[in-house]
């Protein structure tokens, strides 16, 4: 594929939870972004880069980039503001 190919995938952001992740991804999918998620899970090590690099990684192409931000923070608000 060559680089100058717009819908390159690129790190957009690190995931911070399994959580974070499914809602992003059912998020993502149901607008039609194309994604991708790396969990940084390894079984011999028993999530131990988890706990040091955050929960995963989350690609897509670059010209999504503020969109999925967008999304992101509005996640991370949302299961940060208290319950009234």
């Amino acid at each position: 594929m060559s680089p100058h190919i717009t819908n390159e995938f690129v790190k957009i952001a690190t995931l911070e939870s399994l959580v974070e992740a499914q809602v992003v991804e059912s998020i993502l999918t149901e607008q039609h972004i194309p994604h991708r998620i790396r969990s940084f899970h390894d079984t011999a090590y028993d999530g131990l880069f988890q706990l040091q690099k955050g929960w995963g990684d989350l690609y897509a192409p670059a010209s999504y980039e503020s969109e999925i931000t967008e999304i992101l923070t509005g996640i991370r608000t949302q299961s940060t503001s208290p319950e009234p």
